[in-house]
């Protein structure tokens, strides 16, 4: 029982640093969104310190994943994911759609109306993307291509390729996102195979 604890905790330090990597703020944003100390979330991070529950509650909240979720907690056999939407600081939205570590993630992505003069950021990570538009229309830069897609339209990329997503001036955009690792791709079938 005290080994599985052990065990438990000694995970907490790499799941919190994911978890900021993934939403890419540092340790002295996530301190002033938290009130911890960049030097606490550090040590936290790196395993050199153990979280406590006062420690756990705002890094869940800040990072849109339940207690269960931070620490691992066993399955309750609820098969629900818990929706956390997790609010940006550029007035997008992002739900988490699976709540298992590895493999392939799903995403909801809510981005608010978009203006065609701001100068896209565009980024690479290693990793697949597959994208679905729900509603709205995604602008959609891709290395030297600017893409517009509307409701049903998707695309698929490797990260690698620079990349950004916005909205349009038309309005907020919904969409999913799959993204796996590199060379994980999402496999959509559009009609049964035929035996």
């Amino acid at each position: 029982m005290e080994h599985d604890l052990d065990q438990t905790l000694d995970a907490v330090g790499p799941r919190l640093k994911r978890l900021r990597l993934r939403r890419e703020i540092t340790l002295a944003d996530l301190a002033a969104q938290t009130g911890i100390s960049t030097s606490t979330l550090s040590r936290l991070e790196s395993g050199l310190r153990r979280p406590t529950l006062e420690q756990l509650l705002p890094l869940a909240r800040v990072h849109g994943v339940t207690l269960d979720e931070l620490v691992d907690a066993p399955p309750t056999g609820d098969p629900r994911v818990n929706l956390r939407p997790v609010a940006c600081s550029d007035g997008s939205v992002i739900l988490p759609l699976t709540r298992r570590p590895g493999g392939i993630q799903a995403y909801k992505f809510v981005l608010p109306t978009g203006d065609d003069r701001q100068e896209p950021q565009l980024r690479t990570h290693e990793g697949y993307d597959w994208v679905y538009v729900l509603n709205g229309t995604l602008r959609l830069v891709l290395a030297e291509h600017d893409l517009r897609l509307k409701p049903g339209e998707a695309a698929e990329f490797d990260t690698r390729t620079p990349h950004w997503f916005g909205a349009t001036p038309a309005g907020p955009v919904e969409f999913l996102s799959l993204v796996g690792r590199q060379g994980e791709r999402a496999h959509v079938r559009a009609r049964p195979a035929v035996g």
